[in-house]
């Protein structure tokens, strides 16, 4: 029962970039290591994000660059970009003669559906810059030393 940490990942992807955008630390190498993955799923993620409109990438180059404004990119933005859109899964494996297993599917995904609306409809007005501002502020309490890093979403 692991949930997807795809979106978690994506966003922090992005906003690495965004962050990191016209710097040397932009390989997916370097990514990986912030996000604990490999750099083979950055790539996938960061190819997913151009498909998206929401990075540049040029071939052989380690220079990602965000597409338009971060106030204007939103998570739902973000979310579209995913190969799975599903935030809710119902388990399909139960026992149909059971009173809760024959019915709880049907039940499950009417509701699920209704909360999939609902939180599509909230990513629209998160935005990445929202995000970043308060990722800056919180560095900024961290460590005063990165304050020129991050300063541009202050």
């Amino acid at each position: 029962m692991k949930n997807s940490l795809q979106f978690s990942d994506t966003v922090h992807i992005i906003s690495y970039i965004a962050v990191y955008q016209n710097t040397d630390r932009l390989s997916s190498k370097d990514i990986a290591e912030s996000v604990q993955t490999n750099p083979t799923n950055v790539r996938k993620i960061m190819g997913n994000l151009r498909n998206a409109g929401l990075i540049k990438t040029t071939n052989g180059r380690a220079d990602p660059s965000i597409a338009r404004s971060v106030y204007e990119i939103s998570f739902y933005d973000i979310y579209q970009s995913l190969d799975n859109k599903e935030l809710f899964h119902v388990d399909t494996n139960t026992e149909p003669k059971c009173v809760v297993g024959g019915n709880i599917q049907e039940i499950l995904q009417d509701e699920y559906a209704i909360l999939q609306a609902t939180v599509e409809e909230k990513m629209k007005q998160i935005s990445l810059g929202s995000v970043l501002h308060q990722l800056a502020a919180s560095e900024t309490k961290k460590r005063q030393e990165n304050q020129d890093i991050v300063a541009k979403f202050l």
